[in-house]
């Protein structure tokens, strides 16, 4: 095992990050009471400036005379089914299907989806397997302090590969001499699996673009070119303990697979969390493995579809800003028993699935986490714009990231994404890829190979160079913490096994 050192540079950690979840909006007219400051019946740009609707003011403004009136803002509201008083609307009932896994359509650039399955996300991103011929294996850190730099250097003698510390990995992308230096000596390590360990304050939304412009660039393709993977955790003690289990882990096999699936429905409409539960028990099941189901269902969710069998937990969502922060004795057990904990539904720092970072259970040691909510890798130290709002209607605050949570609680991977995810579709492929015995680093660089293929990015691409509200690039922070080397799971060999 060979160190380069690049440079040295301090460790400064930062507070780590907290959200509530609003449980309605407010009334629109509320909203003219607080904000109509000349009460001429119109809201302007500068009536709302500084507040949490600035940004929704162009949205509201269809007719671009500057001016907003309630029926306009009620108008947009119906187009999200929120009431003037800011209920949910009721929808109609819709079906509640569970398609096959399967036949779910495969999407990439230039293929169009049926607006129904577009709203209820029932699709995947095409991906296919990019070679990387080449064996050796690089950590990149700007880690200094020894009780980081000593169980890197485990990991790297295990794999016999290299340990290269720069300066600051979060600002290596503004860094064209020192991003050139990095570049040339992964083509000398002819690299195949890359380590990422940043310090906390570094794990940062441009120092994680930085490193996919940094790896799309090591050949003339414009695709990932090795086999990525985090490795993170919010003190020296889990993180320790992260590279030891990598260190000692043996892949799951078919036999000992046993996964839960956490969903959630707000209302009797919004089904497809439950929906990806419903078809991810489908699809073990018919490779002969039970997969035990939690649905928490919001105040509007009376109505709407619940799952039949022994192993279904139907929660109530706490609401009023709380979530989720314990199981009852027989479904802690059911986690406990599980190895593959799969997430869906809305989220923010904090919470994934209407399950308070607090609900984790205390013990993951071995286990693989992955959740498609929102905001689950959330960043201590964020460049880009902080979000008043989330998607589901939830407030952002600071608080602890759900994977970086359960990374500190024992999980050996874990998937989630730093800003806006888009759930099921881009998680799935990655499952199924490790599913199949492919490693850590493989599921993910074929994440981001088809990401980049939907988008059609190229080097440059990436960085984000002036910030907005959601940048492009909001694509490409999905993050996957754990050793790209490590293999999750065995390869299947039943020949009726779905790919």
């Amino acid at each position: 095992m060979r160190i380069y050192l690049f440079a040295i540079c301090s460790l400064a950690l930062c507070p780590v990050s907290v959200c509530q979840a609003q449980g309605r909006q407010p009334a629109v007219s509320d909203v003219y009471k607080e904000y109509d400051s000349n009460q001429d019946g119109v809201l302007d740009a500068k009536e709302v400036a500084g507040s949490r609707y600035a940004r929704q003011f162009p949205r509201w403004d269809v007719n671009r005379d500057n001016k907003v009136s309630s029926d306009e803002v009620i108008a947009f509201r119906r187009k999200f089914g929120i009431a003037a008083d800011g209920t949910l609307l009721k929808s109609p009932q819709r079906a509640f299907v569970v398609p096959e896994i399967d036949d779910l359509k495969r999407v990439t650039k230039g293929v169009s989806l049926p607006r129904e399955d577009a709203r209820n996300s029932a699709f995947l991103l095409a991906t296919e397997e990019h070679p990387v011929d080449d064996s050796g294996y690089v950590i990149l850190t700007d880690h200094v302090s020894p009780e980081f730099i000593e169980p890197l250097q485990k990991l790297a003698v295990h794999h016999d590969g290299q340990l290269v510390v720069v300066p600051d990995l979060a600002l290596l992308h503004q860094q064209a001499d020192k991003f050139a230096e990095i570049q040339d000596h992964l083509r000398k390590a002819k690299v195949r699996y890359v380590g990422i360990a940043p310090r906390l304050e570094s794990f940062r939304e441009n120092m994680v673009l930085g490193i996919w412009e940094l790896l799309t660039t090591l050949d003339s393709d414009p695709q990932v070119d090795a086999f990525p993977g985090f490795l993170v955790a919010s003190d020296a003690k889990a993180f320790s303990r992260l590279i030891d289990q990598s260190l000692a882990h043996d892949p799951i096999s078919a036999t000992e697979l046993k996964p839960i699936a956490v969903s959630q429905v707000l209302s009797d409409a919004e089904t497809r969390s439950l929906q990806k539960a419903a078809m991810l028990r489908k699809y073990f099941r018919g490779n002969g493995v039970e997969t035990p189901v939690v649905a928490v269902y919001g105040k509007n969710a009376k109505n709407a579809p619940r799952l039949d069998g022994k192993q279904v937990w139907n929660l109530a969502a706490p609401g009023g800003g709380k979530f989720i922060e314990s199981f009852s004795p027989t479904l802690a057990n059911a986690f406990a028993e599980s190895n593959l904990i799969i997430m869906h539904g809305h989220g923010v720092p904090g919470m994934s699935c209407s399950v308070d970072v607090q609900g984790i259970p205390d013990d993951l040691r071995g286990k693989v986490l992955m959740t498609g909510s929102c905001f689950s890798a959330s960043p201590v130290k964020s460049d880009l714009p902080e979000m008043r709002e989330a998607p589901g209607g939830y407030s952002v605050q600071k608080r602890d990231a759900f994977i970086l949570r359960a990374i500190d609680q024992g999980a050996v991977v874990a998937f989630g994404h730093q800003r806006l995810s888009s759930g099921f579709p881009h998680l799935y492929p990655v499952l199924d890829s490790w599913l199949q015995g492919q490693t850590v680093g493989e599921g993910y660089q074929q994440l981001l190979n088809g990401l980049i293929m939907l988008s059609g990015a190229k080097s440059g691409d990436f960085v984000i160079r002036e910030p907005d509200k959601r940048p492009s690039q909001n694509l490409y922070l999905y993050v996957v913490i754990g050793d790209p080397a490590l293999q999750p799971f065995s390869k299947r060999t039943d020949p009726n096994a779905t790919r």
